[in-house]
């Protein structure tokens, strides 16, 4: 009776573990291999020059412009990422703002100003200034080294990392970007991506709980590792002076796993949150009243996935709306540990396109797709996908922009892709 019983308990246990264990090697890639390079109809792939490493990108259809912070070197990253576990600092590296022309897919740089560094770019938002037509604020993070660390006389039990978030203000059609102020909280540890609400009013994921040590890397191969959360962030923009002054921050949201990228849904009031070692997006509304977010829905995916987007179709209509979530991720995450401090190595890509069916109603209602596949050989890394409209042509498929990303890319790239 006991073994039976024991047999019994097994069985319920595999049961219930073999659904979330298969989903997490598939989203590693486990099985996949990354073999030769395939893409979308295997359509010419634009490389933009000057977009080193670009982690993060942001349309801003106000401007016709793409903008997004890159490294202006390549190799230091390999040395120095704290997202990446990569932490032999100090952190050295100026990286810059850069703003793309999606119809010229010509890239500007902007000069700071009152700003000289360091740095080490990573997520980013943009929020337009309401009170001056034709300029934005930039929210940006920025993976400083600690200098209690480094410069002090004992570094047992210190952070190595020190990331804060910076603020600028840019006019449009100008050359430079402005440096308002910096933002410290000791809720903001592992700091990954931005929304920005208003100049005023940020979210912000940290994607670890762990800085480093042996429980950060028990937190990524843990699939039950859910120690990831949220801060919401009320930002003083009028002072300049101390990072930690003028910031109340709390939690607004907690208890999901690998919490990464952030990106604007299809409405003001939409959030899209991603878990990037679960391959999961959720879609999640902000309770003002008590600064929390409630996660209303979620999607899973068979990559890791980074920031999200979303794509309206202007050329929708009843039978064909492209309109839907489109979101990057690693061919084979499972890699990146033996990867992420070689500068020679090629992690793949897959892109995809979550849209609401379109068709009888015996169907799922959303119909996911991979739109886009590289073996690393065009593209290595993917961690923000944007599609942008291509007007439709006669007897011809609707087709977008698409737009990738990678955090050890060396040029963002753009091709055209059936939608």
């Amino acid at each position: 009776m006991k073994s039976s019983l024991n047999l019994a308990i097994f069985v319920l246990v595999v049961a219930y573990l073999y659904g979330p264990v298969c989903h997490w090697l598939t989203v590693l890639g486990v099985f996949r291999a990354a073999a030769d390079v395939v893409t979308a109809e295997a359509q010419k792939i634009h490389k933009i020059e000057d977009t080193m490493q670009c982690e993060d990108m942001h349309y801003h259809q106000p401007s016709g412009y793409i903008f997004t912070a890159c490294e202006d070197s390549f190799l230091p990253r390999f040395k120095w990422f704290p997202p990446l576990g990569n932490l032999e600092g100090p952190a050295p590296s100026t990286g810059s703002f850069h703003l793309i022309d999606p119809k010229t897919l010509k890239s500007k740089r902007l000069a700071f100003e009152n700003f000289s560094g360091p740095f080490v770019t990573h997520g980013i938002d943009l929020v337009d200034d309401p009170n001056r037509s034709g300029a934005v604020y930039i929210y940006a993070i920025n993976h400083l080294s600690n200098p209690d660390y480094y410069e002090g006389p004992s570094a047992e039990g210190t952070p190595r990392a020190h990331s804060q978030i910076e603020l600028f203000h840019h006019v449009l059609e100008s050359n430079t970007v402005r440096h308002v102020r910096s933002i410290a909280h000791p809720l903001i540890v592992t700091p990954n991506d931005i929304y920005a609400e208003s100049p005023s009013s940020i979210h912000v994921t940290n994607d670890h709980f762990y800085r480093e040590g042996i429980m950060r890397t028990v937190e990524d191969i843990m699939p039950l590792a859910k120690w990831t959360n949220i801060i919401h962030v009320n930002v003083d923009i009028t002072h300049s002076g101390s990072a930690a002054t003028g910031i109340d921050a709390v939690v607004a949201c907690q208890g999901y796993r690998n919490f990464n990228g952030l990106g604007h849904g299809q409405s003001s009031d939409e959030l899209l949150l991603s878990s990037a070692a679960g391959g999961i997006l959720y879609r999640a509304r902000a309770n003002h009243g008590n600064r929390t977010l409630s996660v209303l829905d979620e999607f899973a995916f068979e990559s890791t996935i980074d920031n999200p987007s979303y794509y309206h179709d202007p050329y929708a209509t009843a039978e064909d709306n492209a309109s839907g979530y489109v979101v990057g991720g690693l061919l084979r995450a499972v890699d990146l540990p033996q990867s992420r401090r070689d500068p020679t190595a090629q992690e793949g890509v897959m892109v995809w396109h979550l849209r609401r069916h379109v068709g009888e109603t015996a169907e799922p209602e959303w119909e996911k797709r991979l739109i886009f596949e590289d073996d690393g050989t065009n593209i290595r890394t993917a961690s923000t996908a944007l599609l942008l409209p291509v007007e439709p042509k006669a007897h011809a498929d609707k087709t977008g922009m698409l737009f990738v990303t990678g955090f050890v890319s060396k040029n963002i790239i753009a091709v055209e892709v059936s939608l």
